[in-house]
């Protein structure tokens, strides 16, 4: 069903003020992934971009009217755009989301609200939008409220919502600190998971809605949960030093995990590995025979009882070693066992795994986003 125009609030016209220009007009304020990751936002210190991974490519570049960027999504079928605006140069401010639709080229909806917009997602026809303290979901079509609730302080926005076609199911941060909450809107029903003991820094969804990965402010670990029941699947080591985790993101099968911080390093779980799952109900996809689950169960309780949780927790399968200094955020590749990484200072990385043997993976491909013509 087509997606019908929208007027906007109050006027009907959107003032665009006069703004200095600014000094780095290709500065990056935001960077995103949407629908399945085939496609990556920026958005920027003027307007955004919007760019294919497979092949990289720039699609669509806006900037007159827009003033600077600190959120955009794109619905997966239309060409309907959340902005929220931000930086030291908005045309729009930053408590309010802008529906553009880019094919007609103008503006269709607002919503407005009392604090700053952190962050701003589809879900086929419904707009989720994250404050600090609050989550709305709207439906997209005439903007009715269907749903809201409250969380603990969220200044990063932090919201993950399924990407299949199946029913919404969606991951917000509770009460509590280190705590989530996981909706299943079909379902109605509202699961609560103690992930872990410090705030919460980060958190995906696979694409059905099954499986959660969250990991906390210290960044040391990992924690894979059923959203169904809640129970604890696999516990990841990213590594001993404390460290910002800046994205985590499962493959499309659920077989692996990428977790990026900023240590400079992008690490793949392999999942699938049930010679360190506690046995077949924690499984994400399980194939041993009975005697090997028992055999690892024995394994892990005879760990866990003697050594340090340092040691009996599951290290990467693969990494990709990146300069520091950047903010990396990271996707899964079209194309087989590859990943792509994004970072704020324009760099494109796609790079590919050894699905048996693990290891440092190889460079496919570099290019600087904000020059497209840098390719090597």
């Amino acid at each position: 069903m087509p997606l019908q125009p929208i007027e906007p609030h109050g006027s009907g016209q959107n003032p665009k003020p006069n703004i200095p220009a600014p000094n780095d007009p290709s500065a990056v304020l935001h960077l995103s992934f949407f629908g399945d990751s085939g496609c990556f936002a920026a958005g920027m210190d003027r307007g955004f971009r919007i760019f294919s991974c497979d092949p990289f490519r720039e699609i669509v570049r806006r900037e007159a009217d827009f003033g600077g960027i600190s959120a955009v999504d794109m619905h997966f079928r239309y060409t309907i755009m959340a902005i929220v605006g931000g930086g030291p140069h908005p045309n729009y401010p930053p408590n309010k989301v802008m529906l553009w639709d880019d094919h007609q080229g103008r503006w269709i909806g607002e919503l407005s609200f009392r604090t700053e917009v952190r962050s701003v997602l589809f879900h086929r026809d419904r707009v989720v939008i994250v404050l600090e303290h609050k989550v709305y979901t709207y439906n997209l079509s005439d903007l009715k409220l269907l749903h809201q609730l409250e969380t603990t302080s969220n200044p990063k926005g932090l919201c993950a919502v399924s990407q299949s076609a199946g029913s919404l199911v969606m991951v917000s941060l509770g009460l509590h600190k280190g705590e989530v909450r996981v909706d299943h809107f079909a379902a109605k029903r509202t699961k609560f998971i103690m992930a872990h003991d410090s705030k919460i820094a980060c958190f995906a969804l696979n694409p059905d809605g099954r499986f959660l990965a969250t990991a906390s402010c210290r960044g040391t670990l990992v924690r894979v949960f059923n959203t169904v029941d809640g129970s604890l699947l696999r516990e990841l080591r990213r590594g001993a030093d404390r460290a910002d985790i800046h994205s985590l993101a499962f493959s499309s099968t659920g077989q692996w995990l990428a977790v990026s911080s900023d240590k400079g390093t992008v690490h793949v779980f392999d999942l699938n590995d049930n010679t360190k799952t506690p046995g077949n109900s924690n499984s994400l996809c399980a194939s041993d025979s009975n005697l090997a689950v028992t055999q690892s169960r024995s394994f892990r309780s005879l760990v866990k009882g003697v050594l340090p949780k340092y040691f009996s927790s599951e290290w990467s399968f693969a990494q990709f070693r990146l300069p520091e200094g950047s903010h990396y955020i990271v996707a899964f590749g079209h194309q087989k066992d590859t990943v792509v990484i994004l970072g704020m200072d324009g760099s494109f990385y796609r790079c590919q795994f050894d699905p048996t043997n693990g290891g440092e993976m190889t460079q496919l491909q570099y290019q600087n986003f904000l020059k497209p013509e840098e390719a090597f």
